[in-house]
């Protein structure tokens, strides 16, 4: 039997920090994982799309080359070297970690924890995915009757994140109907394809096989796409959809699939009751803590009603010496929020302080234009008891965006009306998601929006942008119009 200080189950974003801050601070670390380090996030979400976005912003941006006067022709895409790309800068990333754990002295053993107690696992070889060779090993069983492996520690975390939700839905079995983790199992771009779902994940493969050519249907069941920003950003992002082609059915939901010849036939009822036929139905409605056949019982750890494991400030469970971060405690799915979940617990363990504020945790979805926010939107603000004061400031009317060629969208900034502190900003438009730190760190550092204002930023860059509603916020706006006196 192998021992350790500290065992983490799940090489994800938050785990394999987790293990390497724990080794930094003098503990031996075993970390168990059953795919390649990085977890979803490198291997199956985050890094894998937005290489593949970042090839459809280059073809689209030659198709446009005439509008900056530049002369492009026979331009092609070549899907398979779209995936072969993506694959190389996963390896690259994903290798990248496992060379950090070895550096840091983290032992990693590969395969599929069980508990056996709260401290104890047994490590059982992994399965053929059931998505093929495209499939994320995380969605297949363990195999073997016997471990390969024996393991105790004397504190355990768990890390071992989520995956798509499965809708309970007449055809959602049929060939043709995948996850998002199905989708890059596809060798071509499709002719149609039917999104399920306009969250972030639906809203981001929308966005890149638009971009590719083929002909995107979306449907959500909330009244906006992105539920859950700020309503405004929503409606806009359906209406820059709209202007790309993209058919977008909000308030709406799907009842069934069907095969209808070669074609995937969705029913889709809302307002005005349809049908969609696609080649490809993309379901993206969620997902759910990636715990199955962890035999957390045996351990003795305690879930919610929807599954995902407990915990309290400092990521401990009810169980003395068990955590848990990231996806897998439901406290909010995003790949620097398991990090950062991962430094409080490896420091916790190890006698540090550290602490995580949910209230800060800014977001992105890639998106075209991109989306971020951090913080309170309006509604939120409101009904937080908030008199709120709120300004947009348009990326059209920013010098940099212009000679970008990039004015879609806006920033949008909620704020006390008394004091002026920021409570919130949201963002839809060009690098949304590299401008949003300023409005973290504006929230963190309890800003005004006075000092936004005050604070020289550079010229001519998107991040004028913040600057420039703040003044708009505050009554005094020079690159927009005056709000009309009443």
């Amino acid at each position: 039997m192998q021992e350790f200080d500290l065992l983490v189950v799940g090489g994800g974003p938050g785990g394999y920090v987790a293990a390497i801050r724990a080794a930094q601070r003098g503990l031996s670390v075993g970390v168990v994982e059953k795919e390649r380090p990085g977890g979803v996030c490198l291997n199956w979400g985050c890094i894998p799309t937005k290489a593949m976005l970042r090839s459809a912003e280059v073809y689209e941006t030659v198709l446009h080359a005439a509008d900056f006067g530049v002369t492009v022709e026979g331009v092609g895409l070549d899907y398979d070297t779209v995936r072969r790309r993506k694959d190389s800068v996963v390896k690259g990333l994903t290798d990248g970690v496992a060379g950090l754990l070895k550096a840091n002295g983290v032992k990693v053993i590969n395969g599929h924890a069980r508990f056996t107690g709260p401290t104890t696992v047994d490590v059982y070889a992994t399965g053929e995915s059931p998505l093929g060779a495209e499939g994320p090993r995380y969605a297949a069983d363990p195999s073997g009757d016997q471990p390969i492996e024996q393991v105790s520690a004397r504190d355990v975390i768990i890390a071992t994140g989520s995956v798509p939700v499965q809708l309970p839905l007449p055809g959602a079995d049929l060939p043709g109907v995948i996850t998002s983790d199905g989708a890059f199992g596809l060798t071509e771009v499709p002719g149609r394809i039917a999104i399920i779902g306009g969250s972030a994940v639906g809203a981001e493969w929308a966005s890149l096989f638009a971009s590719l050519g083929s002909e995107v249907s979306i449907i959500e069941m909330q009244k906006t796409l992105v539920p859950a920003e700020d309503a405004e950003i929503g409606k806009q992002l359906g209406r820059l959809f709209g202007k790309r082609g993209i058919n977008v059915l909000t308030d709406a939901t799907v009842s069934k699939i069907e095969q209808s010849g070669s074609a995937l036939r969705v029913t889709v009822d809302g307002a005005k009751a349809q049908q969609i036929d696609a080649d490809v139905v993309l379901v993206g409605v969620g997902r759910k803590p990636n715990t199955a056949q962890l035999d957390l019982d045996k351990a003795g750890v305690a879930t919610d009603q929807r599954g995902f494991v407990t915990v309290d400030e400092a990521l401990r469970t009810n169980v003395e010496h068990v955590y848990a971060i990231g996806d897998v405690t439901g406290k909010a799915l995003l790949a620097h929020v398991a990090s950062h979940q991962g430094v409080v617990a490896a420091e916790t363990i190890a006698g540090h302080h550290a602490s995580i504020d949910y209230n800060v945790i800014p977001a992105a979805t890639f998106t075209h234009p991109e989306i971020a926010s951090v913080g309170l939107t309006e509604a939120q603000a409101t009904e937080a008891g908030h008199e709120v004061v709120t300004a947009k400031f348009p990326f059209a009317a920013l010098g940099r965006a212009q000679t970008y060629g990039d004015t879609d969208g806006f920033l949008k900034i909620v704020a006390g009306k008394k004091y002026g502190e920021v409570l919130g900003v949201h963002i839809l438009g060009p690098s949304a998601s590299d401008l949003i730190t300023e409005g973290a760190l504006a929230i963190t550092l309890e800003a005004t929006l006075d000092e936004l204002a005050e604070t020289i930023h550079a010229h001519p860059t998107l991040g004028e942008v913040g600057m420039e509603a703040a003044m708009a916020a505050l009554g005094l706006p020079i690159h927009v119009a005056p709000p009309k006196k009443r």
